[in-house]
């Protein structure tokens, strides 16, 4: 249990030493990768260079902009109605326009603030690629692309070298809500009984995990059946909860803007031998994930390892396409444990470990767990799932 006075609980927000080792760690990348500067427009990105928050990233409306130079500090590019929010921040060029203006919200502000960028290499980097999106009105991006003298062209892999490794403070934000979050499921079958519904389970999760510290449970889906179910990432529903039920619950909750991201299963009642081999087989493909995780390695090994357990047992096959992913200011981020990917595991990258299979027609199970890549190799943030399946009563 968790409480405001935990001495272990992260201190909110990040100091302005932290987002200025971020910045020159951004630049060294953007030099390498012959960018003058990056001009970015998602919540998480604009988040992660300047601190900024705000739960009015909900409403569309409006377009946010934050330039990261090759040289000097981010420069916030922002609707009016952001600049007080903003200034609390340790960025200090911050510009604005009234907004919404259909007929110019915010273009020119941005363009002239791109020709203001140093011309070393005449090229500016947009979130343009994979795992990475625009968040402005594509016209107006045209309008950018064509009325900047330098190139604007896809920034993701700069973008994604910067952030996939986290910086100690960024590691100790995730470890907590896995901790919250791990507390949460241990107590769940305690609280939850036979003839509940899938709707009622996440309920109760939800609040437990609030109360135990997070800020928020965007993501949450839960589903049930009889000896296991068939997909993972819709509900939860009314269905209620039956005696041999299978009941599937993952959760991406946030502690101040970070995510944990994992999964447990439970038995209704009681559980068959077939649900419970495969349980036991992806605890030991989690097993063999975890220890692959080591600096140096490939995400392909980490997939390798698993991959290997489960066919080694002959079952149906793995059907959910990559065997887990990078992890912080976003649920899921790159890299992805996968056939045929050759990302360098490097020291300080947080990642899941999610094996699964369909271990008979219609039925599938995934186990996963959070970890960050130390020196000494992987370290657990998620308290483990049990080496059998919790039983609800």
């Amino acid at each position: 249990m968790h409480s405001s006075t935990d001495n272990n609980i992260p201190k909110r927000g990040f100091t302005s030493k932290e987002f200025e080792a971020r910045l020159l760690k951004a630049q060294e990348i953007m030099y390498k990768w012959e960018l003058d500067a990056i001009f970015l427009t998602t919540p998480p990105n604009i988040r992660y260079f300047s601190g900024f928050d705000t739960q009015f990233w909900e409403s569309p409306t409006r377009p946010w902009f934050l330039v990261v130079p090759l040289e000097g500090k981010p420069i916030a590019v922002i609707p009016e109605i952001g600049k007080n929010g903003m200034a609390l921040t340790w960025v200090d060029d911050i510009r604005t326009w009234h907004s919404p203006n259909p007929i110019d919200d915010g273009v020119s502000l941005l363009k002239s603030t791109l020709e203001e960028q140093t011309k070393n290499f005449n090229k500016i980097g947009a979130e343009l690629g994979k795992e990475m999106s625009i968040r402005m009105p594509t016209i107006d991006l045209d309008k950018i692309r064509k009325n900047v003298s330098s190139q604007i062209i896809d920034g993701t892999p700069a973008i994604w070298e910067m952030r996939m490794v986290k910086t100690a403070s960024e590691v100790k934000h995730i470890d907590h809500i896995c901790k919250i979050a791990s507390d949460a499921y241990n107590t769940l079958p305690k609280n939850l009984s036979i003839g509940e519904t899938e709707r009622d389970a996440v309920r109760k999760l939800r609040i437990d995990i609030a109360n135990k510290g997070a800020d928020a449970t965007p993501f949450m889906p839960a589903v049930s059946g009889p000896g296991g179910v068939s997909q993972i990432i819709c509900g939860p529903s009314d269905r209620i909860l039956e005696k041999g039920d299978i009941l599937f619950i993952d959760t991406g909750s946030t502690y101040d803007g970070y995510f944990c991201d994992f999964d447990r299963n439970f038995a209704i009642g009681e559980i068959s031998n077939e649900a419970a081999q495969a349980y036991d087989l992806l605890w030991l493909a989690t097993e063999a994930g975890i220890s692959a995780a080591i600096p140096g390695a490939t995400t392909e090994d980490v997939w390798t390892s698993m991959n290997k357990i489960i066919e080694d047992a002959s079952t149906i096959k793995n059907n959910v396409g990559r065997f887990g992913h990078g992890l912080g200011l976003q649920l899921t981020e790159p890299p992805s444990h996968s056939f045929g990917n050759k990302t360098q595991i490097l020291e300080n990258m947080v990642l899941t470990i999610e094996p699964g299979i369909e271990y008979a027609p219609g039925k599938m199970m995934v186990h996963e767990e959070n970890i960050v890549v130390s020196k000494e190799g992987p370290k657990l943030l998620t308290i483990r799932a049990p080496r059998e399946m919790p039983i609800i009563k």
